[in-house]
């Protein structure tokens, strides 16, 4: 038996495990490490892999997996709505990048058809690469994330015609011009097909498949459409990535959608870590260090062309200042699929093989650059919008219209566009609620204000964003922004504003609690963590456990994981909140209320005036318990009080009351 293509996935396992732990641990994104892991096992450095050929193979898997989990999470409506920006800003951003990179070029001794060439390679982007970092960051539904989607699904689209053309930059001219026709017959066949199982056949025959309650099945189903479709494109002369998209969009209507995501997601990390190591693979260490000053200044020629390119069509395209520089930063490396391209333009003889190398070097650089380059991108945005930038340039040239907020007290603002944020609008809403929403999406925006919602446009990072929607004044501030940067700076924004608001948090993880408390957050709701609570819950109702019992674990399992009142109580009995339900037990941070700070249990009087009792002190991170009645309150210490909730929302406070858990 051969062993080979085994010993290789075992070496480049275990480089890659090694070097992705390291950079984990130092916080570098985890594709450097595969790009680094495919130069040091690849031909260039240690040459230790045996069939390179199919770690190539596994590597187009990864491709495919990874476009058709990027189809599942788009639709076919969304690609028909962004459909200006595929077409418009597509083939905008495609043909003045090809024409700029073709002047410069020429500045390397190049004739013009070489020159055109090399602009239409460093037109592309890399979709696998791009679209896998904003999957990760939940953004491939933002504002900016459309734009990046929809002009690299054009950069997918074009790449046969381009190649179609290779021959002719070479001197071959014969029989394009019928090819170009077949092309656009099966183009039109494969969207038809595309459209009508999107709508009607997948639907139906994954129902059909669900309904037998066969996992095995329904996996082996989804990746029949997905290895189908791509086969199927390809077989009509496109690329095998762009129909394994295609096929995802057929089954992104389904509502059985995200059972397939989460079934091909293990296949998509795993195949798609591959990728990047073939790339790694391709870079000639030899030739970067004997040209190593030419690459660089070759990469940030790239870089900038195409960040100005790219950030450029977005601005054309109505997209903020800030929109326009994280789109132009996203889309600034060079992509895979014009190593295909150059490989064909070096067999017609476009590229010789000095300019072909140089061209490797540049391109794979400024995709192991490209994680950097995005996570910074927002940051970088941020900095710029400092400098004294024209009205035009910062509301972009489609701008909303704007809406007047009357001014407010005490009501309730919702930062975020994600549906939580929208179904609390809805419901402050219902119940007559004062609040106001922002989002940083203008088509949601839009969409809202014709609703007749009061929602503004903009980035709640920028204090004049706030104050529109009278943040200062505001009792209640949720944020339900998904990342944690972001929120960890609109909490600081909020705090520095309105020191008594209540804010809420919605963070992705339990690790990330103590982030959001630092800052100035007063409650903070890990959603992986919830959801696993309500999973368990129905869990142990379904199996008849008490309710008693039930309501004692879940209180168990949020102090184990969130540390409040873990001191306090760690009994396994029935507490006294749990048999009065009209009863509770309230954190308090003293500094907000007037009646605490520099005065003792006594002088406040809190059971003869209130009904109140304080059950506990945390003072410098220690718990307190049954305070006497000369203990003096200090500003920083969190009171922990018991009582009905009337009587504790009768306090003369500066700030809404946070509950934080029954002991």
């Amino acid at each position: 038996m051969e062993l080979s293509i085994l010993i290789d996935i075992v070496i480049i396992f275990a480089f890659s495990t090694a070097v992705n732990y390291l950079f984990t641990k130092i916080k570098i994104p985890t594709i450097i490490g595969y790009l680094l892991t495919g130069i040091v096992v690849g031909p260039s450095l240690l040459g230790i892999l045996r069939s390179p050929h199919e770690i190539e193979v596994m590597a187009e898997i990864g491709v495919i997996i990874l476009m058709f989990t990027i189809g599942l999470e788009f639709s076919l409506n969304h690609l028909i709505k962004i459909r200006k920006i595929v077409f418009f800003g597509g083939f905008l951003q495609l043909l003045l990048t090809a024409v700029i990179t073709m002047f410069f070029s020429m500045m390397y001794h190049m004739n013009w058809q070489s020159s055109l060439f090399v602009g239409f390679l460093v037109a592309l982007s890399s979709t696998a690469l791009v679209l896998k970092i904003l999957q990760e960051r939940g953004e491939l539904t933002s504002n900016y994330g459309r734009t990046v989607v929809g002009i690299l699904v054009f950069q997918d689209i074009i790449l046969i015609p381009l190649m179609l053309l290779t021959p002719m930059l070479g001197g071959q001219t014969a029989h394009i011009a019928p090819a170009m026709f077949i092309l656009a017959v099966k183009s039109i066949g494969i969207v038809a097909l595309v459209y009508v199982g999107n709508k009607w056949i997948m639907p139906k025959v994954l129902h059909l498949i669900a309904l037998t309650k066969n996992k095995e099945l329904f996996l082996m189903s989804i990746l029949l459409v997905c290895l189908a479709v791509a086969l199927l494109t390809s077989e009509m002369g496109m690329s095998l990535a762009f129909g394994a998209f295609l096929g995802g969009l057929m089954i992104s209507r389904s509502e059985y959608s995200q059972d397939a995501f989460s079934h091909v997601l293990p296949f998509k990390d795993t195949f798609t870590s591959f990728f990047f190591v073939s790339i790694g693979m391709m870079l000639d260490l030899n030739f970067v260090f004997d040209h190593i000053l030419l690459i660089a200044a070759t990469l940030l020629l790239v870089i900038t062309i195409k960040s100005f390119v790219a950030g450029g069509t977005a601005f054309l395209l109505g997209h903020t200042f800030r929109g326009t520089i994280v789109v132009g930063l996203a889309l600034a490396q060079i992509g895979e699929f014009s190593f295909i391209l150059a490989k064909t333009g070096e067999s017609y003889d476009i590229l010789s093989s000095f300019y072909y190398q140089l061209f490797l070097s540049v391109t794979i650089m400024s995709m192991a650059a490209s994680p950097f380059i995005i996570m910074i991108s927002k940051p970088v945005a941020t900095m710029m919008l400092r400098l004294p930038i024209p009205e035009l340039m910062l509301k972009g040239l489609f701008p909303l219209q704007e809406i007047e907020v009357p001014e407010m007290q005490n009501h309730i603002v919702l930062i975020g566009k994600d549906s939580r944020s929208q179904n609390l609008s809805r419901m402050a809403r219902h119940m007559k609620l004062p609040y106001v929403s922002i989002v940083f999406d203008p088509a949601d925006v839009r969409r809202r204000q014709l609703k007749g919602e009061s929602v503004i446009y903009g980035d709640a990072m920028n204090e004049p964003i706030l104050r529109k929607a009278h943040t200062h004044t505001a009792a209640i501030v949720v944020i339900s922004i998904g990342e944690i940067i972001t929120s960890l700076g609109v909490i600081e924004k909020v705090r520095e504003m309105n020191k008594h608001a209540h804010i809420i948090v919605r963070s992705k993880y339990v690790s990330n609690i103590e982030d959001f408390y630092q800052v100035g957050a007063n409650q903070v709701i890990p959603e992986e963590f919830e959801t696993a609570i309500d999973l368990f819950e129905m869990i142990l109702k379904k199996m008849l456990v008490p309710e008693e019992d039930i309501s004692t674990t879940i209180s168990g399992i949020r102090d184990d994981n969130y540390g409040v009142f873990r001191e306090i109580d760690e009994s396994n009995s029935v507490t006294l909140t749990d048999m009065m339900p009209d009863v509770e037990i309230v954190a308090l941070k003293a500094g907000s209320y007037d009646l605490f700070p520099g005065n003792s249990l006594k002088e406040i009087n809190l059971r003869n005036l209130y009904g109140l009792t304080v059950v506990a002190i945390k003072r410098n991170g220690e718990i307190l318990e049954n305070p006497g009645a000369r203990f003096i309150f200090e500003s920083d210490d969190v009171v922990y009080i018991l009582g009905k909730p009337s009587k504790i929302a009768q306090l003369p406070h500066k700030s809404i009351p946070v509950v934080v858990a029954n002991p």
